[in-house]
């Protein structure tokens, strides 16, 4: 059994769905950051770092977190979404690091300039708007002659998509990023995606 400590953000969905995904057994701990959950003695104890999501895995007694993490270690308890074969292994540790280095934190500034900040900085949306459309370019190429980021479906579609998925929210297009828009639709259709979007 695992135990998720999660709440409503694009890196807390990562976990969700890849234990929808991989069929595991969890148990749902909300952590509301709007309300400084996370600060509580409880959880910094599970997560020194004050962030979510994390897992505690009874099974093994073992306490995971940041979010690119979890996805390695749940695709290597189940031997699902990440490849054995180290090229193939490797290309898709490429693309959760991409995404981890990159497309969430840069997707997250847009997010904060538009949405969040006390103030309206022209620059800094411009510069997060630009940076996100370039993502979408080096994703769109990626994504030009194969159903999945790296062919087969892998925990980098898991950990890609919370993020491009809220492009509407953040006041994108991805009209202009066929072939992102087609993964992007591809993804939104999988089961286990829409479950664990729901949670928590």
């Amino acid at each position: 059994m695992i135990d998720l400590y999660t709440f409503t953000t694009p890196n807390g969905r990562k976990a969700s769905i890849m234990l929808e995904e991989v069929e595991i057994p969890y148990n749902v701990h909300k952590i509301d950051i709007t309300k400084n959950d996370q600060f509580t003695p409880e959880y910094i104890a599970i997560n020194p770092n004050s962030k979510i999501p994390a897992i505690v895995d009874r099974d093994t007694d073992t306490t995971v977190f940041e979010s690119g993490a979890i996805l390695m270690y749940l695709a290597d308890k189940t031997g699902k979404l990440l490849p054995k074969e180290q090229k193939a292994r490797y290309q898709v540790i490429e693309w959760l690091m991409l995404q981890m280095g990159s497309i969430g934190p840069m997707f997250g500034q847009l997010n904060h300039f538009k949405k969040y900040a006390p103030e309206q900085i022209p620059y800094a949306i411009q510069r997060y708007e630009k940076e996100t459309l370039r993502l979408y370019g080096v994703l769109d190429k990626q994504l030009s002659n194969q159903e999945y980021i790296c062919n087969d479906y892998s925990i980098a579609d898991i950990a890609t998509f919370p993020w491009v998925t809220i492009y509407e929210f953040q006041g994108m297009t991805l009209d202009n990023h066929p072939n992102l828009k087609r993964w992007h639709d591809t993804m939104s259709n999988r089961p286990a995606v829409q479950q664990g979007m729901k949670v928590p």
